[in-house]
């Protein structure tokens, strides 16, 4: 079979760029979903689309391909183009200017079966010309007024067809910033295509430090689910676990998507019927997500959820020790031309409090669901902190534990003190 560019299901090719490209840096051999043909078809098909940012790497294991990207240098994501590679066959092709042609063209808005007549008429120049029914041209026309690209209107029984009023684009640099840092940012970059004229450069004004690419991949996952919290719905979700094998999450009510300032990953907060408690689900571990039933619990939930977020340092909503909340309080001692460190604390604090004692000593405290979620960050503060403690007696071990084991790695004194 002939490798084709035609792509039917885009979550296998979000599979395959994740656990390939992205993260697993795999190598041909581990690809045992179907045959080793796949797997090429699949590399041609990415490398058409990144060829600029592939790379390799070979080892005993065999060659690896990845991608790498430099944001310093690429200023716009550039995985936006998997999205913008669509599946059409002959006759979708050929329907779309057709039906776009000739509802430009029209005067008056078109019925269903005017529209087959004059697409027949449109063909009747060519020899052999495949000429399409009127049910497939009704399907093509109700998927393109649910697109937004035609508008229908009823008269007694009959569906009339008109081409869709153009709108107003919105300022290239609100688009340029848009694309880069708001979920379902493709639809900025979409519509940044459409804008300005053809061939003509356009400025890039924006430039990031820490770029979260990878979200591009989560957009259909992420529109479905701002969808059904727009009309207040329950979503079925089809997530994978830790061990990769797919499972049913049930009915959920979704709330809010909430996204990392540190690491950019992308979280579903939603209401679990089945615990009895909101909790929170990775968007790039969401396979599918199917619309439900209109809740009428969607506002008190969503309510409820705003009222836990003082007490949540991430998206944990639950304390692991038992307790409704955790408390930490740490201390750290800097040098007076350092003040650059109660900066940082004022700037990163979120829901905790910091209190500067003299001109060289802070305290931070906080009081939050899941006190084990602020430990990767208390530990940049290491080499500054006094004094600190926990209300969970199980984290405070944990943590100092994990200092006297770094002591002993370096073999430094003092570990025993702690």
């Amino acid at each position: 079979m002939a490798y084709t560019e035609l792509i039917k299901n885009f979550s296998r090719i979000r599979d395959y760029m994740r656990d390939f490209y992205i993260y697993g840096f795999k190598s041909r051999d581990d690809f045992t979903q179907k045959s080793p043909r796949s797997y090429d078809d699949e590399r041609r098909r990415i490398e058409s689309w990144f060829g600029d940012y592939m790379r390799f790497r070979q080892s005993a294991a065999g060659k690896t391909v990845f991608l790498s990207v430099d944001s310093r240098l690429c200023r716009h994501n550039p995985l936006y183009q998997a999205w913008k590679t669509k599946s059409f066959t002959d006759g979708d092709i050929t329907l779309h200017f057709i039906l776009l042609d000739l509802l430009t063209l029209a005067d008056t808005p078109l019925s269903v079966h005017e529209i087959t007549e004059r697409t027949d008429a449109y063909l009747s120049a060519f020899t052999n010309p495949r000429l399409f029914d009127e049910s497939t041209v009704r399907n093509k026309l109700r998927e393109y007024v649910s697109e937004g690209i035609l508008t229908a209107e009823k008269r007694g029984k009959t569906l009339y067809y008109k081409r869709a009023a153009d709108t107003a684009c919105y300022d290239t640099d609100v688009l340029d910033f848009f694309s880069e840092v708001s979920p379902c940012g493709v639809i900025g970059s979409f519509l940044l295509d459409l804008a300005g004229p053809k061939g003509i450069p356009r400025r890039d004004c924006f430039a990031f430090k820490h770029h979260y690419i990878t979200n591009a991949m989560d957009s259909e996952i992420v529109c479905r689910l701002l969808f059904a919290m727009q009309e207040k719905r329950s979503v079925a979700l089809e997530i994978t676990g830790r061990d990769g094998n797919r499972r049913t999450a049930g009915c959920v009510i979704p709330l809010r998507i909430m996204i990392s300032v540190q690491g950019g990953r992308q979280y579903l907060m939603a209401y679990t019927p089945g615990s009895g408690r909101i909790r929170s689900f990775r968007t790039d571990r969401i396979l599918s997500v199917t619309p439900g039933e209109v809740s009428d619990r969607f506002d008190a939930l969503r309510e409820k959820l705003d009222g836990m977020r003082p007490h949540m340092w991430g998206v944990s909503t639950q304390s692991r020790s038992g307790r409704r909340t955790e408390s930490v309080t740490f201390t750290v001692r800097y040098a007076a031309d350092e003040q650059y460190i109660h900066h940082r604390l004022e700037r990163e604090r979120r829901c905790g409090t910091v209190e500067q004692i003299d001109g060289c000593t802070s305290r931070f405290s906080a009081e939050v669901y899941d006190v084990s979620e602020l430990i990767p960050w208390i530990r940049t503060f290491l080499c500054r902190i006094t004094e600190i403690h926990f209300s969970n007696a199980a984290v405070e071990a944990q943590f100092k534990q994990d200092i006297r084991a770094m002591y002993r790695l370096y073999g430094l004194e003092g570990g025993d003190a702690i």
